[in-house]
């Protein structure tokens, strides 16, 4: 009910977009600090990179698929009901 009368005003596509964007950015904060801390990983123990290396590229691409589903949601609610002109 509430987000079909946000639809209709044309809110709730804006909020969707907003939505998306956030999910953009916090993927790219988290995966800038999953870099960052695995590179400090593998200063303190050089003999651990293998390891670390695997564990921070699982991970990268968790949150990186977690941040386009929210991309894809986002962008689904935007395009649910355009309107046709002609």
């Amino acid at each position: 009910m509430f987000l079909t009368v946000l639809l209709d005003l044309g809110v709730g596509y804006g909020i969707a977009a907003l939505g998306a964007g956030l999910a953009a950015v916090g993927a790219g904060i988290g995966i800038g600090r999953i870099g960052g801390d695995a590179v400090q990983a593998m200063a303190r123990q050089p003999e651990a990179i293998n390891d670390l290396r695997a564990n921070m590229i699982l991970t990268a691409a968790l949150v990186e698929g977690a941040a386009f589903f929210a991309m894809v949601v986002g962008l689904l609610v935007v395009l649910k009901e355009m309107p046709v002109v002609g």
